[in-house]
């Protein structure tokens, strides 16, 4: 029976080997809307439905609290959800994610090449 050993690298005394594991950016949830427009009409939505809910909850008593879930249905889950998503919405295509050296930093996107006019 034969046993192999890895092989040794050839470093200097005293020098360590780096290794630097590169990740991709982490994806988070995406709560960003398709337009600003639809975005903010959503919200006005979802918050309209919930501050009636609350303002009509003593004349009607809990049958207001029915449109607590088509309030939510509309923010997409909480009114934070719901924000974050306007924030991502408003910098979409504004901001990009730049990764050099193991370090991420948010910039200025750069603009995209103008795409070429229609033959025709």
């Amino acid at each position: 029976m034969t046993t192999t050993t890895p092989p040794v690298l050839d470093t200097p005394a005293g020098a360590r080997a780096h290794t630097v594991a590169v990740k991709p950016a982490p994806r988070g949830p995406d709560h960003a809307g398709t337009s600003l427009p639809r975005h903010l009409a959503r919200g006005a939505l979802g918050f309209g439905l919930l501050i009636g809910a609350v303002a009509l909850l003593p004349a009607t008593g809990p049958v207001s609290l029915l449109a607590v879930p088509p309030a939510l249905l509309a923010l997409r889950g909480c009114p934070a959800c719901w924000a974050v998503g306007l924030a991502q919405t408003i910098s979409r295509g504004r901001l990009e994610r730049q990764c050099a050296d193991g370090v991420c930093t948010l910039a200025k996107a750069r603009p995209r090449p103008a795409a070429p006019p229609p033959r025709p």
